[in-house]
């Protein structure tokens, strides 16, 4: 029986992706952080990040040990333009989520459309009993 067994999805996530976000306040860290919805199926779990802007060529996706990183820089263009208001963030963002150990590490994909980044991170084939025969 695995431990996550007698916690809700909710808390099983919450356990599995635990968020840390770097604030130290020095230039090179992040400037915002992208908001972030991440799910799981039987087959695998999925991370889904707004990235309004964002080029493929201004991010990064890294897996570390157990640790996804997404990381990157959303650029403000100003040439040519006069701004009365600013609201949106720009600048470098940075998050990281801690992998569950099911997570087959080889397979998992990336892909952006519409702003929208999903990173689909499939599960481990666990490995069925197996009858042997006795001959």
């Amino acid at each position: 029986m695995e431990k996550w067994d007698s916690l809700s999805l909710r808390e099983r996530i919450n356990k599995l992706f635990e968020v840390s976000q770097a604030s130290s306040g020095l230039p090179d860290s992040p400037t915002w952080a992208p908001v972030v919805d991440i799910y799981e199926t039987s087959e695998e779990f999925v991370v889904k990040a707004e990235l309004p802007e964002v080029t493929e060529s201004n991010m990064n996706i890294t897996v570390e040990g157990n640790v996804l990183m997404i990381g990157g820089e959303r650029k403000f263009h100003c040439e040519g333009r006069s701004y009365y208001q600013v609201e949106r963030a720009y600048g470098g963002f940075s998050r990281s989520f801690l992998l569950p150990a099911d997570v087959d590490k080889d397979n998992i994909t990336a892909t952006l459309n519409d702003g929208i980044l999903k990173i689909v991170l499939p599960k481990k084939v666990k490995d069925l009993p197996r009858h042997i025969e006795i001959k």
